[in-house]
C-alpha cells in the first residue's frame, strides 16, 4: 500500500531502555491519577453507592431495602464502587498516556484517524453507561419489581446489586463501540462497507445474541442493547464510507506521484518547457 507521507523520522528514536523508561513514567502517572480520583471521592463512598443504588431503590415497596449479607460488604462494597469510578473516570488520562506514547511513531495519515477514534471511543463508552443507568435501569428495575410475586419482599444484596451494575455499564460501553470498531476494520482493508450492508440481516440476528449474552436474562435489557447496536452499526457504516473514500484517494494520489518520480518528461512536455524558457528568456532581454 502505498503513502503520501514518508514514514517518522528517525531523528526523534530513542533506545529500547529508554522507551521502557518512558513507558513506566506514563504508567506511574496512570495510576498516580487513579489514586488521586480514589483520595477524592473515597469519603464519599456511601454517598455515590447511594445514587448508583437509587435506580433500585426508588422502585422498592414502601418498607423494604437492600442488604448486606457479608459482615464486611457494607465497607469494602463502597470502596469497591470508588475504585471502579476512579478507573472509570480516568479513562481520558490513560488514553492521553497512551497517545503520547504511540504518537511518535505513526505515519500523519495515522494520527489524523487514531486521535479521533480514541476521542470517540471514549466519549462512546461514557455514553454507553450514561444509557444503562438513565434509559436501562428504570425500565429493567421497574418490570424486575413489577413481576416479583406476591408475598415476596424483594431484598437485593448490596454486593451482588453492585456486580450487576458495573457489568451492565462495561456491556453498554463495549456494545457502543461498534461505530469505532466499524470504522477500523474498514480502514486496515478487512471488510468493505458494500459487504457491511449485505450482511445487515445477519448483523441484526448478532446484535440480539450479542445483547442476550452481555445483559440480564430478560428480552428488555436485551432489546434496550441491540436496538443502540443497530443505530450506531448504520452510523458507523456512513462514516467508514467517507473514511473509504478519503483513503482511495491518498492512495491514488501516492500512486501518482511515484509515476512522476519514476517516469521524466514526455518529449513533448520537453519541448514545450524548452519554448517556454526561450520565451522567458527573450523578455527578460527585450526589458534589458
Amino acid at each position: 500500500m502505498s503513502n503520501n507521507t514518508s514514514p517518522p523520522s528517525p531523528q526523534g528514536e530513542m533506545p529500547f531502555i529508554e522507551h521502557l523508561v518512558e513507558l513506566r513514567d506514563r504508567l506511574l502517572k496512570i495510576v498516580l491519577s487513579v489514586g488521586v480520583i480514589v483520595g477524592i471521592l473515597l469519603p464519599f463512598s456511601n454517598s455515590i453507592y447511594a445514587y448508583f443504588a437509587k435506580p433500585l431503590v426508588s422502585l422498592l415497596p414502601a418498607g423494604t431495602q437492600m442488604i448486606a449479607i457479608d459482615v464486611a460488604s457494607p465497607f469494602f462494597t463502597p470502596m469497591k464502587l470508588v475504585l471502579v469510578l476512579a478507573i472509570f473516570l480516568s479513562i481520558p488520562v490513560i488514553l492521553y498516556h497512551f497517545w503520547a506514547f504511540v504518537a511518535p511513531g505513526l505515519y500523519e495519515h495515522e494520527q489524523e484517524l487514531i486521535f479521533p477514534l480514541l476521542v470517540s471511543s471514549t466519549l462512546l463508552f461514557y455514553l454507553g453507561a450514561v444509557f444503562a443507568y438513565y434509559i436501562v435501569f428504570p425500565m429493567v428495575f421497574g418490570f424486575m419489581v413489577s413481576t416479583t410475586p406476591d408475598g415476596v419482599a424483594m431484598m437485593t444484596d448490596i454486593g451482588r446489586y453492585l456486580d450487576f451494575v458495573l457489568t451492565v455499564f462495561f456491556a453498554f460501553g463495549v456494545a457502543f463501540q461498534v461505530p469505532v470498531v466499524t470504522i477500523v476494520l474498514v480502514w486496515i482493508g478487512l471488510l468493505h462497507p458494500d459487504d457491511l450492508a449485505a450482511k445487515r440481516p445477519y448483523i441484526i440476528v448478532g446484535a440480539f445474541v450479542i445483547g442476550a449474552v452481555l445483559t440480564p436474562p430478560d428480552v428488555i435489557s436485551q432489546t434496550l442493547l441491540a436496538v443502540p447496536m443497530l443505530i450506531l452499526f448504520e452510523i458507523g457504516l456512513f462514516i467508514s464510507r467517507y473514511v473509504l473514500k478519503k483513503k482511495q484517494q491518498r492512495e491514488t494520489e501516492a500512486e501518482e506521484m511515484e509515476d512522476n518520480k519514476y517516469h521524466p518528461l514526455t518529449p513533448e512536455q520537453m519541448d514545450a518547457a524548452f519554448k517556454e524558457a526561450e520565451a522567458t528568456d527573450k523578455r527578460l532581454k527585450d526589458d534589458k
